[in-house]
Formats: C-alpha cells, structure tokens, sequence
C-alpha cells in the first residue's frame, strides 16, 4: 500500500529542500517519480521546483490538483510542493494515490502569515501517515522560528514572496512584532 509524508512548516524552513532530498532518494531507487506544484506559484521557472537554497528539480506545473490523476502512470512517487495553494480536492487526490499504493510526498506552509492553518496542509496532515514538521531559525532570538511573519502592508491571504515580504520569527518575536504593528495601526486609527 502506498502513504501520504507532509513536511510543513514557516517561509524559510527548508520544506521544498527536504521535498527534493525525498524525491532524489526515490530516484537514486529506480523509483518512477513525478513532482506537482500549483499554477499560482510563479516565483520560479514554469517547470521547476527551486528551494531557497537554490536546489532545483524538474515538476510539472498544473492548475486543479484532479489533473494528477491524468498524470501518475506507472508512478510509485508523488511529489507535491506548495500544497496549501491547490484547491480543497487536493486532499482527496493525495488519500486516492496513496490508496493506489503510491508513495506521496507533500510540502506546503502549515500556517499563514497570520498564524491561521492553510485548511488543506491541517486536513493532508491529519490523514497522512507521516508529519515533519521542520524549523527555520528566527533572526530575532536564535531559537526555532515557526511563524512566516509579513514585512509588508498586504493584507491578501496568499502573496508569493521572499526574503523582502517575508521573516521567519519564534512565537515570541511573532508574538511581539505582531503586537506592535497593531498598535501602529491603532494609533494610526486614533488619529484620524
């Protein structure tokens, strides 16, 4: 029977590097693999699935996560990146392959810059069979950051972004960023 592993985690944390690390594995195997990411991510080349640290593998690139079904013969790994920006069925695509007896590998932010679970990461979680939840470090306080806290004023839930949109922060700084950028716009408020 096949499985599902979820790597989840903040911006920066190395999800799309442990991704390709599984992935490279498989085909160091003779595994017959193929990787996903969604239209909606256009910070790298259409086909490719590039980490932070500029690690790069080949994917195809789709619209609707249904279209993998079209896409997986004779497949034993699945690769999927970016997962919280496909639509809701893309939990019920991920529990049907690893029915099949494929091997899926989901990478994908937990959490928004706001601290709320993406609804589709929360629910691949819940049905896989293996969570890894990995740790960027936070700039503030050396510890463990788990939060993708947004430099800019945007308030859109999804805004692709790097280094300059976005901080990997601790709870504690997350916490304390958070609380005075909303007295900034309290005040703010106050004055008008």
């Amino acid at each position: 029977t096949g499985w599902i592993e979820v790597v989840c985690g903040s911006m920066f944390s190395g999800k799309t590097e442990e991704l390709i690390r599984r992935i490279r594995r498989a085909q160091y195997a003779s595994l017959n693999v193929i990787i996903f990411k969604p239209k909606l991510d256009t910070r790298d080349k259409k086909n490719t699935v590039m980490s932070h640290d500029g690690t790069v593998i080949q994917c195809k690139t789709i619209k609707k996560s249904e279209e993998i079904y079209k896409r997986v013969k004779d497949c034993k790994v699945v690769g999927i990146d970016e997962a919280q920006f496909f639509d809701d069925g893309i939990v019920e695509v991920c529990n049907t392959l690893a029915n099949r007896g494929i091997r899926v590998v989901v990478a994908g932010l937990d959490m928004d810059y706001k601290g709320v679970p993406f609804k589709n990461m929360a629910n691949l979680m819940a049905t896989s069979e293996y969570v890894t939840k990995v740790h960027a470090i936070c700039p503030k306080t050396g510890g463990l950051a788990q939060y993708s806290y947004r430099k800019t004023k945007s308030k859109k839930r999804i805004l692709l972004g790097k280094e300059d949109e976005y901080m990997p922060l601790s709870r504690a700084a997350y916490v304390e960023k958070s609380v005075k950028k909303s007295k900034k716009v309290s005040g703010k408020k106050n004055k008008d």
